[in-house]
């Protein structure tokens, strides 16, 4: 597929206008309602089919899920950045392509048996049934098809409520997830969503008695209100993921795997590296590789008119989040060359550009006196989000000291951030990483819940 951007916006317009057109159903998106209470109706009919699907059924659909989603990637792509204005569309279609060849299915649900003189029991992961979703505008049809491909693995169905700034993209992610349902064999509506998503549908969503467990994506509040809502809740929230630096790395492919990481897909990702701790005596070389690796340096003055314009009124500006650094750079006057990637300067940990999440290509880089001082730099920077750390070393020991005190859910060595969902590195791909409620990187097993079956002295046949 080659989309021109005049199509993909004439496919945006049309997305919108078929939801807003939702009480037409020769119009409506497969699996999208107008009331949230009627999504979860039709969300828990199909969970009463999809539970009786054998995993071989389960499987069929999800295979059809991958299908799709590699032959619409660029498609959601390019929708995704045209819609909510944020990412790299280049970037966006590799994050489909990853998520659609190395998320986990029904490979995932495995099970634990005992036999012995007293019988034979087993542990099966059983489905939670209807679940409820919460997903962001950073990776809205990523998290939804990955979201759905784990959940329908462990027999349950979803009900999304997606962030209202990507709720084309999201929907029409939904319309394929059942579709490609149908075209296997399986119920529709095994994956749900609204019209108009709002706090208060995701309030219904979160309250309703026949959705036992909550998943939410996003910033650290919405999180809060899913752990608040007295249910089981999973919660991915926010990082600010430090990447340290010592005197035994391999500088300029430290330089070049940071500048990629911190590239890609605009800095959306959470796991990406946010900020750079380096130790003194390798920070000059470390300038020098970053520079050549596209990075531009501003000065202090330029620094402040840039937290003037990123932190406006000393909140996030959203207008700048996801956007390339040279766009972010003509905010405040700079029209950068070409092959600038990323913006660097060097500052103090609690520099508000060093010490807050962005989520754009601006790269901190705090001077350590030694290993000792980064790593507690790096620990303070991480803000105990737990959620993601990266370093650069050839020292296994300062590494083990390292990846101890930040106590993350994922710690990426010697490698771009990306290599922790398996790009570039060994591991399975999940756009939920659940550092705050203990989950880490999520897949099917997660979405599962545990159930002993026990058969007292028999069946054991030794």
């Amino acid at each position: 597929m080659n989309l021109k951007e005049a199509q993909v916006k004439d496919i945006v317009r049309k997305v919108l206008l078929q939801m807003e057109a939702g009480n037409k159903e020769e119009q409506k998106l497969s699996g999208v309602f107008t009331d949230m209470n009627d999504a979860i109706g039709a969300s828990i009919k199909a969970q009463k089919v999809m539970q009786q699907l054998s995993m071989d059924s389960r499987e069929k659909i999800i295979s059809n899920i991958r299908k799709k989603t590699l032959e619409n990637a660029e498609l959601f792509a390019r929708m995704g950045v045209e819609e909510t204005g944020m990412g790299n569309v280049g970037h966006k279609i590799l994050k489909h392509q990853l998520l659609a060849e190395k998320t986990p299915g029904t490979e995932d649900i495995s099970t634990v048996a005992w036999s012995g003189d007293r019988g034979l029991t087993l542990v099966e992961m059983g489905p939670f049934g209807v679940i409820g979703a919460i997903t962001p505008c950073t990776n809205p049809s990523e998290t939804i098809l990955c979201n759905s491909i784990g959940m329908i693995a462990g027999g349950n169905t979803v009900v999304f409520n997606p962030h209202p700034a990507a709720i084309g993209v999201s929907n029409l992610a939904v319309h394929m997830v059942n579709e490609a349902s149908r075209e296997a064999g399986g119920p529709d509506n095994i994956a749900v969503s609204i019209v108009k998503p709002t706090l208060a549908s995701g309030d219904i969503m979160m309250k309703h008695q026949n959705i036992p467990l909550i998943v939410a994506t996003g910033g650290p509040g919405v999180v809060t209100t899913v752990l608040s809502s007295g249910k089981r809740g999973i919660g991915a929230g926010a990082g600010n993921p430090p990447v340290l630096v010592d005197e035994t790395a391999d500088i300029k492919k430290a330089a070049m795997d940071i500048v990629n990481g911190c590239t890609f897909d605009n800095n959306l990702p959470c796991i990406a590296e946010k900020e750079v701790v380096a130790v003194g005596k390798i920070m000059d070389e470390l300038l020098h590789y970053l520079i050549e690796y596209g990075c531009y340096v501003i000065s202090k003055e330029e620094q402040e008119k840039l937290t003037a314009v990123v932190l406006k009124d000393n909140r996030l500006n959203r207008k700048c989040v996801g956007k390339d650094a040279r766009t972010i750079l003509s905010m405040i006057g700079i029209e950068a060359p070409e092959n600038i990637r990323c913006i660097i300067f060097e500052g103090e940990k609690e520099h508000p550009l060093i010490a807050e999440e962005l989520m754009m290509p601006i790269l901190g880089i705090v001077r350590a006196k030694d290993i000792d001082d980064a790593i507690e730099k790096s620990v303070w920077l991480e803000h105990g989000n737990r959620h993601s750390a990266h370093m650069h070393s050839k020292n296994v020991d300062n590494l083990t000291r390292f990846g101890k005190a930040v106590d993350t859910a994922i710690f990426v060595k010697n490698a771009p951030s990306y290599a922790a969902l398996g790009f570039g590195g060994e591991g399975f791909c999940t756009f939920t990483i659940a550092s705050r409620t203990g989950e880490g990187l999520t897949s099917a097993r997660t979405f599962t819940k545990q159930r002993r079956c026990v058969m007292a002295d028999s069946l054991c046949i030794r």
